[in-house]
C-alpha cells in the first residue's frame, strides 16, 4: 500500500460543490424563550462539502485534482473558489451562473451531537448555457491529461442528464475511466459509466429491489450493471464492506472500530477507489483500501478525510487485533516499533517469566500500560527460565505464556527472548518507559541506560508464581 502513498495521479471531480459550515459548542441550559437548548458557540469552521469533500479526500491522498462545477456569483461562491485554490486544485472548469446561490450547509454541533442544520442553496438544474460552457471546459481538461473522472452527484442541479452523459461520452472517447457516486432513483443518466457506487438503500430505491439478503443483493447489483452498461456496479454495505459486481459478485468486508459520524463516508469511498484505480490498482485492492479509508473517517466527527498514514495504521491495527498476531518475533517487533514511533506513540516495556499468570501480574501490567500508549512485554523463553529458576520451571511453556499475556487488554505486543537478561531486546525497542517491580528499588535496572525513563511498580502482596506452586504442592500432600 505504501506505493500509493508516493503516487500523484490526476483526477477530475465533476459535481455539486458546497461549503459545510460548522458551529461547535456546548449546551447546559434550555432557552426561557422556547423549549430549545441554548448553544454556547466556542468555535466556527468551514470545509468543502458535497463534491468538494471528494476533492478534500483526493488531496489528502496526494492526488492532483481538477474540479468542474457551477456556482453562484455570490460571497459563498467566492469563498468556495478560495478554499479550492488554497488546496492547489485547478478551478479552470468552475463556471459561475447568474442568479444561482452557491450551496452552504450550516450545522450546529453541541457535545459531539448535531443539533440542527440550515441550508442556503439553489436546487434547480443549471442553464443550457452553463451546460455548454462546462462541457467545453471539461473537454479541455480531459485533453490535457486526466487519469480518472469522478462524478459526485448531490442532486443540486449541476449533473443534468445532458451534462452527465456528455461527461461520460467525452471521457470514454478518450479512454478515461468514469466512476459515479449517484443520487436519486433514476440512474439512466449514468448509463455507460465505468462504475457506479450507490449504498444499499440507494441501490434498493434505484432498482425497486428490497435488498434483504445475499440473493436480493446479487439481483440488484447485476441489474444495475446490466441495465446501465457498466463495467462494474459497486454497492457499499456500511460496516459489512462492499459488493462488487463484474463477472461475478464479490463481497469485500471491512471492520469499523468505532463509529461517530457517517457523514461523507461515500465521498471517501469513491475518492479512494478512484485514486487507487488511477494508479493502476486492481478493483479488489481498491475496494479493500477504500473500506479501510471509510472506516477511518466514520471514526471522526463531521465530513472527514483519511490520509495514507491513517489508512495504513488502521489496516495494521486490524491485522494485529487478534491475539496470535500480537506475538512478534524480534525482527517483526523492530518493524512494528519503527511504525509506532513514527505515529508518535509512547512505548512502555517490561519483562518477566510470567509462568503462572495471576492477579499480581495483571495489576502490574495494567499499571505499566498507564505510563504510555503501547505496552510491549518481553517473556523469558523456556531455556532462559530454566537457567534462572531451576530445572522444574517453567510450569507453562513459552508460547502458552506469551499467548495468555497477549490476550490481556493492557498488553499490546509480546515477544519471547532467550537471553538471561532482556538487554538486547531493550536495545531493539528503545522504550520511552522501562517498568520493573518495586523490589528493584535501589538496584540497577537492566536497560536503564537505553530507556528514557524507569518506573517501578509494587507487586500485589501475597501474589506470586512461587507461592502458587507452593500452595499446589501443599494441597497435593
Amino acid at each position: 500500500m505504501r506505493r500509493y502513498a508516493d503516487a500523484h495521479p490526476r483526477l477530475l471531480v465533476v459535481g455539486d460543490l458546497m461549503i459545510d459550515h460548522y458551529l461547535w459548542g456546548r449546551t447546559e441550559r434550555i432557552s426561557p424563550e422556547a423549549p430549545v437548548p441554548v448553544i454556547d458557540v466556542q468555535e466556527e469552521t468551514e470545509v468543502l462539502g458535497g463534491a468538494g469533500n471528494v476533492v478534500n479526500n483526493l488531496v489528502a491522498l496526494g492526488a492532483r485534482v481538477a474540479v468542474a462545477s457551477v456556482i453562484g456569483p455570490d460571497e459563498n461562491g467566492a469563498r468556495l473558489r478560495e478554499m479550492l485554490e488554497d488546496l492547489e486544485v485547478s478551478c479552470d472548469a468552475l463556471v459561475e451562473e447568474a442568479g444561482r446561490n452557491t450551496t452552504r450547509k450550516s450545522r450546529v454541533i453541541a457535545s459531539h451531537q448535531q443539533v440542527v442544520r440550515f441550508d442556503s442553496e439553489t436546487r434547480q438544474p443549471i442553464s443550457n448555457e452553463s451546460e455548454a460552457v462546462l462541457l467545453t471546459k471539461i473537454g479541455e481538461l480531459l485533453d490535457r491529461g486526466i487519469d480518472t473522472v469522478l462524478v459526485s452527484d448531490y442532486g443540486k442541479g449541476v449533473l443534468t442528464d445532458r451534462l452527465t452523459q456528455g461527461v461520460i461520452g467525452a471521457a470514454k472517447a478518450r479512454g478515461i475511466r468514469v466512476m459515479v457516486d449517484p443520487k436519486g432513483t433514476d440512474y439512466t443518466k449514468y448509463r455507460g459509466a465505468t462504475a457506479i457506487t450507490p449504498n444499499k438503500k440507494e441501490a434498493s430505491e434505484a432498482t425497486g429491489i428490497a435488498i434483504v439478503d445475499e440473493a436480493s443483493l446479487k439481483e440488484a447489483g447485476f441489474r444495475l450493471k446490466d441495465e446501465l452498461g457498466l463495467e462494474r456496479a459497486i454497492i457499499t454495505l456500511s460496516e459489512e464492506g462492499m459488493a462488487i459486481f463484474g463477472e461475478e459478485m464479490r463481497v469485500i468486508p471491512t471492520v469499523a472500530r468505532e463509529v461517530y459520524d457517517v457523514t461523507g463516508a461515500g465521498d471517501t469511498v469513491i475518492a479512494t477507489l478512484g485514486f487507487v484505480r488511477a494508479c493502476g490498482g486492481e478493483i479488489d485492492e481498491a475496494a479493500r483500501i477504500a473500506n479501510a479509508a471509510a472506516a477511518v473517517v466514520v471514526g471522526k466527527l463531521g465530513s472527514a478525510t483519511a490520509t495514507w498514514d491513517e489508512i495504513i495504521a488502521y489496516e495494521n491495527a486490524l491485522h494485529e487485533s487478534t491475539t496470535e498476531h500480537r506475538i512478534k518475533s524480534r525482527e517483526a517487533l523492530a518493524t512494528t516499533v519503527t511504525r509506532l514511533k513514527s505515529e508518535g506513540k509512547k512505548i512502555v516495556f517490561t519483562n518477566g517469566c510470567f509462568d503462572i499468570l495471576h492477579l499480581g501480574h495483571v495489576k502490574y501490567l495494567e499499571k505499566a500500560k498507564s505510563f504510555g500508549d503501547v505496552l510491549i512485554v518481553g517473556v523469558n523463553s523456556d531455556d532462559s527460565v530454566r537457567r534462572l529458576k531451576g530445572p522444574e520451571r517453567p510450569v507453562n511453556p513459552e508460547y502458552d505464556r506469551a499467548y495468555l499475556l497477549a490476550a490481556l487488554d493492557a498488553v499490546d505486543f509480546v515477544t519471547i527472548f532467550d537471553e538471561d537478561t532482556p538487554y538486547e531486546l531493550i536495545k531493539v525497542v528503545e522504550p520511552d518507559v522501562l517498568v520493573k517491580g518495586g523490589d528493584y528499588e535501589g538496584k540497577e535496572v537492566v536497560g536503564s541506560d537505553i530507556a528514557k525513563e524507569v518506573r517501578l511498580v509494587d507487586f500485589v502482596e501475597g501474589k506470586s508464581t512461587t507461592k502458587t506452586i507452593e500452595k499446589m504442592r501443599g494441597e497435593r500432600c
